[in-house]
C-alpha cells in the first residue's frame, strides 16, 4: 500500500505537472464501489465544471480542493495508480475513474484490485479530522510523542500503524524506523525509556525524509507496484534496510533478518539489534553498510 512518502511524491508531482488551476470539463467513473455513495451520473454531475484550487497530502489521503466548496479526497489503497494523460490515448484496462481537464489532458485513475476511494464531500474533516499528528510537521512533539508511548499498552508496531495515533506510516516505513531505533516491533510502548522514545522520534522523521527524496518505494515489478505519474518506479527500494531483507543479513551486525507476524501483520526486524527485552548496555552494532543490496526475491 502506498504509504507517506509515495503519496506525498504523487503530490508533489501532480503539483508539478500543472494539475491545479485546471477545469474539470468532463468525470467518468466505471466502478461504483470507488466513488460511492455517489452513482458515476452524480459523481461526474458535481465535478463539471469545477476547478482544482490546491491538492495537498494528508496522512496518505491525496486531498484536492475544489471551486464549488466541494473537495475530492482520494485513497490508493493497495493498487491505486494516478496519471496525467493526453486525452486522445485510449483508457487502458483498469482505468476506473477518469476526469478530463480544460487542457486537453486527462487525470486518470487506474487500480487493478479495485481498493481505492474516491471521496466527494463538502465535509473533509469529518474523515481527516480523526486521523493523528502528521509525523513531519512542527505538531509532531518529540515530548508530547513520548508522553503518548508511556500512555499506551500496545506493541509498537501496530500503534504505528494506527492512523489515529500517527498519520501515514504503514508496514514499510513502521519496520524501517523500528529498525533505526533498534527497537523490537513486539514491545509494549509503555515500557520504552525517554532515550528509546527519542530514538524512535527521531527515525520516523528520517525514514519518511529518505523515502520522499528517494520518490516513494516500489516493490516488485509488477504494474500494479507503486509507480510515480507518469509510470515511473521509486528508488527507494534499494535503500531498505530491513524490509523483506528476511534472512539476509542485517547492515549493522550482520546477524540474520528475522520476520514475523505481530497483529496480521508481516514484521521483518534483526534479533541481535532489536532485542525483545531492553538490555543494560546497548549491542554494539558494525558501521552500517551503504544500503545498495540486492532486493530480495
Amino acid at each position: 500500500m502506498p504509504e507517506l512518502p509515495e503519496v506525498e511524491t504523487v503530490v508533489r508531482e501532480l503539483r508539478a505537472g500543472g494539475l491545479i488551476g485546471r477545469i474539470i470539463i468532463r468525470a467518468r467513473a466505471f466502478c461504483k464501489p470507488m466513488i460511492a455513495p455517489l452513482t458515476p451520473a452524480a459523481f461526474a454531475a458535481r465535478l463539471k465544471g469545477q476547478r482544482v484550487q490546491s491538492i495537498r497530502r494528508r496522512a496518505k489521503y491525496i486531498v484536492l480542493t475544489l471551486s464549488d466548496g466541494d473537495t475530492l479526497l482520494i485513497h490508493l489503497r493497495m493498487t491505486g495508480q494516478l496519471n496525467l494523460a493526453r486525452a486522445r490515448v485510449a483508457r487502458e484496462p483498469h482505468q476506473h475513474i477518469i476526469l478530463r481537464l480544460d487542457d486537453g489532458r486527462d487525470l486518470r485513475y487506474r487500480d487493478t484490485r479495485k481498493f481505492g476511494r474516491w471521496l466527494l464531500t463538502r465535509a473533509p474533516e469529518g474523515i481527516l479530522g480523526r486521523l493523528g499528528p502528521e509525523p513531519l510537521s512542527e505538531h509532531f512533539e518529540q515530548k508530547v510523542f513520548i508522553s503518548q508511548l508511556r500512555a499506551r499498552r500496545r506493541q509498537l508496531k501496530p500503534l504505528l500503524l494506527d492512523q489515529t495515533f500517527l498519520a501515514g506510516i504503514g508496514n514499510i516505513y513502521a519496520d524501517e524506523a523500528l529498525w533505526t531505533a533498534r527497537l523490537h516491533p513486539g514491545r509494549i510502548a509503555a515500557t520504552l525509556s525517554a532515550t528509546e522514545a527519542r530514538r524512535l522520534h527521531v527515525a520516523i522523521a528520517s525514514v519518511l525524509h529518505r523515502g520522499i527524496r528517494n520518490q516513494g518505494t516500489t516493490l516488485g515489478q509488477g504494474k500494479s507496484n507503486f509507480q510515480r505519474p507518469g509510470g515511473k518506479r521509486g528508488r527507494n527500494q534499494a535503500g531498505l534496510n530491513v524490509f523483506r531483507r528476511t534472512r539476509l543479513p542485517c547492515l549493522r551486525c550482520g546477524k540474520p533478518i528475522r520476520r514475523m507476524i505481530i497483529s496480521q501483520r508481516s514484521t521483518h526486524f534483526c534479533p541481535n539489534c532489536q532485542p525483545a527485552r531492553p538490555r543494560a548496555v546497548g549491542c554494539r552494532l558494525k558501521r552500517a553498510m551503504p544500503a545498495t543490496h540486492s532486493w530480495p526475491r
